[in-house]
């Protein structure tokens, strides 16, 4: 359990919270959700204790462990596979114990330390470590590569790695899905669904805080509140007192009435008919979540552009990769002003190759594309924020890339634009290298709109937008008459978006008949498949009918573990729901009055009985599924 009383935490002559009081209970699933800057990352040096309070104090239950994630990663020359086993401490301890018996021949110790290694299953711990990296991305062949080898987005996922790898019963997560695909989220969602301890995350994917939180706890204009439920209920109670204010209450109504205008005037036509069948769909999501965002910063729309040619661009039987790696191939396609795609796959599939071929940043390999004469792209890349000139400030870039938005060319005009992504007064002027990511994001996004484009190609371009940001770019987005493709792992982004989803998988890019929960399913089975196909099976696999009787003889050999497997499972959930039943209860300031001190007795005595047997099917469950991987790497 942790306890805040009273707490003050200043950063200079500013208050980042003041008089903060509230409680963290064990099992929990907690969001800590706030503006950037509001102290959400200094909240959790407090836990971590290299930022002390200024006011109050802060109780933190005895005996925990705490784990996070290495904001650096400093051991490059390490292998993947030992840099992520570095995370379970207990682990090395007793490996180096073993290591320093051995070197002394002493026997005895050496036996009560293997002993403790079977305790812990600490022979399994490379079979968990690579299940963790596999989870993440990674290829059986990175196991054994050097760190110094991957990009800085690889190692923030090494670094996420090493933290789940962690014994901990306390695990703080700071943006985690920020540098992760679709797939790696859905995956990380299950592995803290199944976390046992308290859980406290930074995120500002809302889907992803739907899904893994029970709790919100939110930073905002030096207070801090608690609000249960997932996201959003937050938003709907947050709504509930914005939208009291009636200038909340106008800006709301003025944008739904923009968008209803929009359905009147379209729904008869039938070129526009999904457009507008898209914008009523979205209409029941504005109404409800607007108000909680009518005080945002950012406020800011996509220019109609010039010309809408049709179509913008085809491919005709287009391949796409390198000359000595084909990705794609037989991709005939034709995007036209509209076209509102959402792209999914796997990580490695294609996605970024397909936008960036089409962006004209990698050359065909085959085929014919065919691109309008008046077509402008606007391409928005994931490492697009390394592409600004460090000395240089907003308005600089902006006058430097000049475009329609400057016809005038009148520095009030430029700053009130700039202004509407959150570069107000001297901001404008200052040199961007010391910008965080988000400001640096929301420059590329300015710079982008002011060009005017037809056809936007969007690479992950929330990465580094907060809340506010991301929900400012899906309004201006659903207004946008041009044509989108979209890259995200942003599911409420896509959702809001996309009328149509493409599927990159098997080597090309085709229409996916399905939502994005479908989607969901689909990687699942997916990854059933490939955890079923090992390195014994033969060339013979490619007969149809070899093929059906290794899967019938796989199926004959797995299906009583499966069932085992879904029995542990099914009693995990019934102990983790009674287990947060009983958080909610402990939860309850009543509960801690003398009159009821036999109730609190029992039901921490409860929690501690359920705890162990929780702890008992997990040990059982992860056996199983241990020989689980075993049998189908065999087969």
């Amino acid at each position: 359990m942790i306890a805040f009383r009273n707490v003050t935490l200043r950063r200079g002559p500013r208050a980042l919270f003041s008089n903060a009081s509230f409680t963290l209970y064990p099992t929990e699933k907690i969001g800590l959700v706030g503006p950037n800057g509001a102290g959400k990352t200094s909240l959790f040096s407090l836990l971590q204790g290299t930022l002390t309070v200024d006011l109050g104090d802060i109780s933190i239950q005895a005996g925990h462990t705490l784990a996070s994630v290495a904001q650096d990663v400093v051991a490059l020359s390490r292998t993947t596979i030992e840099f992520v086993l570095d995370g379970d401490r207990k682990l090395r301890d007793i490996q180096a114990a073993i290591t320093t018996a051995e070197k002394a021949n002493n026997g005895a110790l050496l036996g009560t330390l293997h002993a403790d290694l079977e305790a812990i299953d600490g022979y399994a711990a490379p079979s968990r470590a690579a299940r963790l990296l596999a989870g993440l991305g990674f290829s059986a062949e990175d196991i054994e590569r050097p760190i110094a080898e991957y990009s800085g987005g690889w190692q923030r996922r090494l670094a996420l790695a090493q933290a789940l790898m962690s014994r901990s019963d306390i695990l703080l997560l700071d943006e985690p899905t920020n540098h992760l695909d679709l797939d790696a989220v859905l995956w990380l969602e299950d592995w803290i669904k199944a976390y046992p301890g308290l859980l406290i995350v930074i995120a500002h994917d809302r889907d992803f805080l739907d899904r893994v939180v029970s709790r919100i706890i939110s930073i905002e204009k030096e207070c801090v509140e608690s609000y249960t439920g997932n996201y959003s209920d937050f938003e709907s109670q947050r709504a509930l007192r914005i939208a009291q204010q009636q200038d909340a209450f106008s800006k709301q109504q003025r944008h739904i009435q923009h968008i209803t205008d929009f359905v009147q005037r379209f729904k008869a036509k039938a070129s526009k008919a999904r457009q507008a069948q898209s914008r009523l769909r979205s209409l029941e999501r504005i109404e409800r979540i607007l108000p909680a965002h009518a005080d945002s910063p950012f406020s800011f729309s996509f220019m109609a552009p010039a010309k809408l040619p049709k179509p913008l661009l085809a491919l005709d039987e287009a391949a796409f990769g390198y000359p000595q790696n084909v990705i794609l191939s037989g991709v005939s396609v034709s995007i036209s002003p509209g076209d509102r795609i959402g792209l999914l796959g796997r990580n490695g599939a294609g996605k970024s190759t397909f936008t960036r071929s089409l962006a004209g940043m990698q050359q065909l390999l085959a085929g014919q594309l065919t691109c309008a004469q008046d077509l402008n792209i606007g391409y928005f890349a994931q490492h697009s924020i390394e592409q600004l000139v460090t000395e240089l400030s907003p308005i600089d870039h902006l006058r430097r890339l000049g475009g329609p938005t400057l016809r005038v060319a009148v520095e009030e005009e430029q700053r009130s634009f700039l202004g509407s992504f959150g570069f107000s007064k001297d901001r404008v002027f200052q040199p961007v290298g010391p910008f965080s990511g988000g400001e640096k994001a929301r420059l590329i996004l300015a710079l982008l709109i002011s060009q005017q484009p037809n056809l936007l190609l969007l690479d992950e371009p929330t990465n580094h937008l907060d809340l506010e940001m991301r929900h400012a770019l899906g309004m201006a987005l659903q207004e946008y008459t041009g044509a989108l493709i979209l890259v995200s792992h942003d599911r409420y982004l896509l959702r809001l978006v996309a009328d149509q989803l493409w599927l990159v998988a098997d080597g090309t890019v085709s229409p996916f008949d399905g939502d994005l929960d479908e989607y969901a399913l689909w990687l699942k089975s997916v990854r059933s498949e490939n955890s079923g196909t090992g390195s014994g099976v033969t060339a013979k696999r490619d007969d149809p009918r070899e093929r059906k009787r290794i899967e019938a003889e796989r199926r004959q050999r797995l299906s009583p573990l499966k069932v085992q497997i879904a029995t542990y499972e099914k009693k995990l959930n019934l102990l983790t729901s009674e287990i947060a039943l009983i958080a909610s209860q402990l939860a309850d300031p009543a509960l801690y009055e003398a009159s009821q001190r036999a109730s609190l007795a029992a039901l921490v005595a409860r929690e501690g009985s359920l705890r162990r047997e929780l702890t008992e099917v997990e040990d059982a469950w992860l056996e199983a599924s241990e020989r689980l991987a075993r049998f189908s790497e065999g087969v």
